[in-house]
């Protein structure tokens, strides 16, 4: 029997999951465990919607490093819109008054991602050139926290997904 998001998270994602008290520390923790972007803004608000963990690190796990390391939009940013997604998202695909206000929510989290960071791309967030990256990801070391913005960013995103949420009920 497979366990949902928020049992397994409890068990599974980090040891100390429940002494976090918000969804960018977790989201945070999450990126610092060895998942990637998307996965840990995804994950971080897994108590939130009915999808089992191991559904919710496949759906989320394409989506790390700008798409595949192709350094397009930030896999945090795509985290938070999957957030958005399972918790806003429209059903019907004639309903044109959903699909927009949708979009408008959609747009609005990118505008403050944006606002605070200049940028909804990896490779300018990172300050690389032009272009994919290898595929094969970087060893998480302490050389690469210190010279990546990824869990400051992977935090920011789960901050304004909550203060929507929050903003929303």
């Amino acid at each position: 029997m497979k366990m949902n998001c928020k049992e397994e998270a409890r068990d599974v994602i980090i040891v100390n999951f429940n002494e976090v008290t918000s969804y960018s520390e977790k989201a945070m923790e999450l990126f610092k465990n060895g998942y990637n972007c998307s996965q840990s803004v995804f994950l971080a608000f897994c108590d939130m919607y009915k999808t089992d963990y191991e559904t919710a690190l496949r759906i989320s796990s394409s989506f790390g490093a700008g798409m595949g390391r192709l350094r397009e939009v930030c896999g945090a940013v795509t985290g938070m819109f999957m957030v958005a997604g399972m918790l806003y998202g429209y059903t019907d695909p004639q309903n044109h008054v959903s699909k927009t206000e949708h979009y408008k929510r959609i747009q609005f989290l990118a505008n403050e991602f944006d606002t605070e960071n200049h940028s909804i791309i990896c490779r300018e967030l990172l300050g690389l050139g032009k272009g994919k990256d290898s595929p094969v990801p970087e060893l998480r070391t302490a050389e690469y926290y210190k010279k990546r913005p990824c869990v400051e960013l992977v935090g920011m995103a789960a901050s304004i997904m909550e203060k929507y949420i929050e903003e929303n009920k």
